[in-house]
């Protein structure tokens, strides 16, 4: 009875030992407890990564990125450039956007437009035309510097939608002068930046003329490789081949090297050659701008063959190609050769361009 009794309690005295401790355990502090840090955790959310694209400014007549944005939104400013043999070389022909090649009389007039980059100075300047109304007119009311002409061409120019900075109306605001270095008429010089400096208060930009492919774009499959192209002007045999070194196309005239005056061949990433039909003012040709016709497009190296459109002209011309796709042009300078129909001959890769005879 005892030796039980003895066993009872040293079980009981055991239990109550770790009942102790558990309880120690449970509900009280150690030392050691209090000395580790206490570690808040806090919900984080991590933000989401954004990719902020910043378009590209490009100029309107080029589709090349600009490189001076404050003077996007000044207008266009078309110049009237001499081709006589006595006017060249001329001044700025490489540095404006666009150049408009027509025929006068027996002879070509070069139509200037600048907007990205000017020409101080530029010319030799010469008359306008009445042609120049329709084929200028999707520019936005450009303004139009020219040396003057006949009554009736004054009356019209000055009724349309040019503004009109003749040598008469800007003369020495627009920086106009005579070349003592040329014989007259071939002499008349004028400054870009001073003809922008007479822009009306609510001029306004011009608007893009074509669709620029983008830097991984193809050009279209409706196109073959090209050489040159000869064309026959009124008074004037010119030809434009594709310079693979430069990736633009350089110019002759009369089987001469066509360069400006700091001895640059005339060159463009671009040359459209548009088929219009002539009439006569006078004696003076007149170019139908508006309506449709063939044209043939020059870019990278190669020849797209398609339509112009144009039923407004104050509306840029439309071209496509024999799949009725919208032709789109190499970002750069261009050149629009307007001419007769059946004036021009394709040279293909190969081709001695000396044999081949202008059309």
């Amino acid at each position: 009875m005892k030796t039980k009794s003895l066993r009872k309690l040293n079980v009981s005295i055991v239990f109550l030992i770790l009942g102790g401790l558990i309880v120690a355990s449970c509900g009280g502090k150690s030392d050691t407890a209090s000395t580790l840090p206490v570690e808040e955790v806090v919900e984080t959310t991590i933000p989401e990564t954004t990719t902020t694209t910043i378009p590209v400014i490009v100029n309107p007549l080029t589709g090349a990125p600009a490189a001076d944005e404050s003077i996007l939104n000044r207008p266009a400013l078309i110049v009237k450039i001499d081709n006589h043999p006595q006017a060249r070389p001329q001044w700025g022909l490489n540095q404006a956007d666009l150049v408009f090649e027509e025929n006068v009389e027996q002879l070509t007039r070069f139509a200037a437009v600048f907007h990205s980059q000017g020409s101080d100075p530029v010319g030799p300047i010469r008359s306008g035309r009445v042609q120049d109304i329709n084929l200028l007119g999707s520019l936005n009311h450009p303004l139009f510097a020219w040396s003057g002409g006949n009554q009736q061409v004054t009356s019209a120019i000055r009724k349309s939608w040019l503004v009109d900075l003749s040598h008469s109306a800007a003369n020495e605001k627009g920086g106009y002068r005579r070349e003592s270095s040329r014989n007259a008429p071939h002499n008349l010089l004028a400054e870009t930046t001073k003809l922008w400096s007479l822009a009306p208060a609510d001029a306004k930009p011009p608007a893009p003329q074509f669709e620029y492919r983008k830097s991984d774009e193809p050009v279209t499959t409706a196109s073959k490789p090209a050489a040159a192209v000869k064309i026959s002007m009124d008074g004037v045999d010119v030809m434009w081949e594709w310079n693979p070194d430069l990736l633009t196309f350089v110019r002759s005239q009369d089987n001469k090297p066509h360069v400006d005056m700091q001895d640059v061949r005339i060159n463009a990433q671009n040359v459209v050659v548009i088929s219009v039909v002539y009439s006569k003012s006078g004696s003076s040709p007149v170019a139908k701008s508006v309506g449709s016709g063939e044209v043939w497009i020059y870019t990278a190296g190669v020849l797209v063959q398609g339509t112009w459109e144009r039923p407004d002209p104050e509306m840029p011309f439309i071209y496509k190609d024999i799949n009725g796709e919208i032709i789109k042009l190499t970002p750069g300078r261009t050149w629009i050769e307007v001419i007769r129909p059946k004036s021009a001959v394709n040279i293909a890769p190969g081709e001695d361009v000396t044999k081949v005879k202008y059309p």
